[in-house]
């Protein structure tokens, strides 16, 4: 028999298997929520490969382009200032050879001695050209004999002209001779010039102003004419060098490329090494207006003078130029040229990508050059461009990295300090100040 309970509901309505009322709701809730997340999940994940993908993608694109560091040109300054090696010389100079063979009497001036023109430096005692001079004179004097008895016989001979008792052929016989005569004379009279002349080289004497610079001679030696005293292989050397310095000659080998500033108005600063910090100013003399083919320089020739006779001849000095610059003239490092069958190019950067610009270059300065047509101040120039750089390849520009030895980079860190286990280790990290390790210390 059914009961009905107070709810109005019967007791057979009750559900037999025990569950609760709403299970099925609960279930079908806890399934939709597992989907759900299974849903959120599978989209998370796709979400993150996606992405994960789009950043493979782009970092595999960013690295695909070349990294690259760009430099600016820089004008050329208003001033151009170079350093090269110069000579000096002395404004004049000359060796002073013997003219006559004998030997030094007697030697009067030594180094570094100031003379005037017409100073004896030496005296040569030359007995043969004595003997020689003595027997030039005498031949003189018999010649001068025979010439006065040709002429009184050529005047006897003349005044018995217009009688019957010569004849005129014998006439002209004895003007004849006295002629011959007479040229004999001056022949004797311009050898004994000769030899007077010989006579007056056994002093040897200064041929200007100035100082001796050398002295190679002693009492005794035997000099040749020509020359000086005979060394072991046979050769002559000069006797004494004498040098006016009142002005020093300046020569420098100026490199083609600064030829273009070669002119009367060019000037440059000396320094000597015997005197740090002092400067002399020196002026253009001339140029030799031809290359050397060996070393593609002119000898430019400047002035300066030594009035103190503080610089000295054949010293090394170093010429600091200094000459109009070129503003206007676009530089940039030599590193950055590209050298191609189309001839020299550089590598411009626009919007993320090469253009190859064809340029003429100029001077060059050693680390970097003119560029003289093809690039203006503006361009972006890559700073080391690779060899298979291409127009048109995109690149990626990036800041230059400094080396280790930059003394503009901020300074490194302290390294940490070694574990204990590793302190001993030397073979991980020598120390050149620290023993060696013995056998059988590592445990």
């Amino acid at each position: 028999m059914n009961t009905v309970s107070p709810e109005g509901r019967s007791s057979g309505d009750q559900n037999p298997g025990g569950k609760p009322p709403g299970g099925k709701s609960r279930t079908r809730l806890l399934v939709i929520i597992v989907v759900l997340l299974a849903v959120i999940l599978a989209a998370v994940g796709l979400i993150e490969r996606m992405a994960h993908y789009h950043s493979l993608e782009t970092e595999a694109d960013d690295w695909s382009r070349a990294r690259v560091t760009l430099i600016a040109p820089e004008p050329g300054p208003s001033v151009r200032t170079f350093d090269l090696p110069a000579n000096l010389a002395a404004w004049y100079q000359a060796p002073i050879y013997a003219q006559v063979s004998g030997y030094v009497k007697m030697w009067y001036r030594d180094y570094g001695a100031h003379v005037k023109e017409g100073d004896v430096l030496a005296e040569i005692s030359t007995p043969s050209l004595d003997a020689q001079y003595e027997g030039a004179k005498a031949n003189y004097n018999v010649v001068l004999a025979q010439y006065k008895l040709a002429d009184i016989t050529a005047r006897r001979w003349a005044a018995l002209k217009g009688t019957q008792a010569v004849s005129r052929q014998e006439v002209d016989v004895q003007a004849a001779n006295a002629a011959a005569e007479k040229a004999r004379v001056e022949q004797a009279q311009h050898e004994v010039d000769r030899y007077v002349a010989l006579e007056n080289f056994k002093k040897i004497v200064a041929p200007f102003d100035g100082v001796v610079t050398s002295r190679l001679v002693n009492v005794g030696d035997y000099v040749n004419a020509g020359g000086g005293d005979v060394n072991r292989q046979g050769n002559a050397t000069e006797l004494f060098t004498v040098a006016d310095v009142h002005r020093i000659r300046v020569f420098v080998s100026v490199p083609q490329d600064y030829a273009a500033v070669i002119s009367d108005k060019l000037s440059a600063k000396l320094t000597v090494p015997q005197y740090p910090g002092r400067e002399y100013t020196a002026q253009y003399l001339t140029t030799a207006e031809a290359f050397n083919a060996a070393t593609r320089t002119v000898t430019t020739e400047l002035t300066i003078g030594n009035e103190d006779n503080s610089l000295w001849p054949d010293s090394y000095a170093t010429a600091h130029f200094t000459a109009p610059g070129e503003p206007g003239v676009m530089i940039v490092p030599i590193n950055s040229l590209i050298f191609r069958a189309q001839g020299t190019q550089l590598a411009k950067v626009v919007n993320n990508h090469v253009h190859l610009v064809d340029v003429t270059v100029g001077i060059n300065y050693g680390t970097t050059i003119q560029i003289l047509k093809g690039i203006s101040k503006t361009d972006q120039i890559v700073a080391n461009p690779t060899a298979d750089m291409l127009e048109g390849d995109e690149v990626k520009v990036v800041s230059a990295t400094r080396g280790y030895n930059d003394a503009t980079a901020a300074p490194r860190k302290n390294l940490p300090e070694a574990k204990p286990e590793m302190q001993g280790d030397t073979r991980a990290m020598p120390n050149d100040g620290a023993p060696m390790p013995q056998e059988g210390a590592h445990q």
